[in-house]
């Protein structure tokens, strides 16, 4: 068997000592971005590694040019993977502290960019794994580097010229993954201009989770999407927040809905600010 959304704290307590698992953890903080790593060294997931968001997870900022959070190149991210000892059989997992809300999605995310389809987020993340007083060591599986070969999946993400054409079609959606907050303006900013894409609609990641953390039911999700999307189909619906890390959540919960297709805006709003002629809305 095969994961290739989510992952329950059960099911990764029981291949803790597959060989074929590859254990990823994503924490990071953007007020300290060291905290990720710092956290990882005291305690994680026996045999996790952890995938720094800063540095292998993010490509060159260029100012005036990229957003925050620029993919690496591909032949950058194909060396991580190598180094991290990836092939086709390897069963990824990766978490965060929390459900994904952070960068355990944007890794997910990213192998399925590279043609990797078995990769997971752990439903509920370090949150339901100490919940459940599951093991946690300082322990890292050895790894043996490989040759990774990507299958690119170009189709995964969209650039800025196809958001600023698909706002203005009502054949398309457009989705700011922020709070209803963040959206019209208000609260922290990592930017130096508040706002929306004009033309965005809302769709806040963490209206996919529940009370505990834990992804809603597919049947949930289906009918959230189902709402937001009024017709339009996941092919033609584009994510984005402030950087590009936690949309990634959005194109989760949709695949896992079994609602696949739907495409991610790297860039985010980060990107779309630089140019000063792009609209924006409150």
């Amino acid at each position: 068997m095969s994961y290739t959304t989510l992952i329950s704290t059960s099911d990764l307590a029981r291949n803790l000592e597959n060989s074929q698992f590859a254990i990823f953890d994503v924490r990071f903080s953007l007020d300290d971005e060291a905290w990720g790593r710092s956290a990882y060294n005291q305690a994680h997931i026996p045999g996790a590694h952890y995938a720094d968001l800063g540095k292998e997870l993010s490509g060159e900022i260029i100012p005036g040019v990229t957003g925050r959070r620029p993919f690496p190149t591909v032949a950058a991210f194909t060396k991580t993977l190598s180094d991290w000892g990836i092939t086709p059989d390897t069963q990824v997992i990766c978490y965060d502290a929390e459900s994904g809300l952070m960068a355990a999605s944007r890794l997910w995310l990213m192998f399925r960019w590279m043609g990797h389809e078995k990769v997971a987020v752990l439903d509920g993340g370090l949150t339901a794994w100490n919940r459940e007083s599951l093991p946690l060591n300082q322990k890292k599986k050895v790894i043996s580097p490989t040759n990774f070969i990507p299958n690119l999946q170009k189709d995964l993400l969209v650039e800025v010229e196809k958001v600023d054409m698909a706002r203005k079609d009502s054949n398309y959606c457009v989705f700011d993954s922020r709070g209803a907050e963040g959206y019209h303006g208000g609260g922290k900013y990592y930017d130096p201009v508040r706002g929306h894409i004009a033309g965005a609609g809302l769709a806040d990641r963490a209206e996919v989770t529940d009370s505990q953390g834990l992804f809603k039911s597919k049947s949930e999700l289906k009918s959230h999407y189902e709402k937001l999307t009024n017709g339009v189909s996941a092919e033609n619906t584009i994510f984005y927040c402030g950087s590009g890390v936690t949309a990634a959540q959005n194109v989760l919960a949709m695949e896992h809905a079994g609602i696949s297709g739907s495409k991610m805006y790297v860039g985010s709003w980060s990107e779309w600010i630089t140019d000063p002629s792009r609209e924006i809305a409150l």
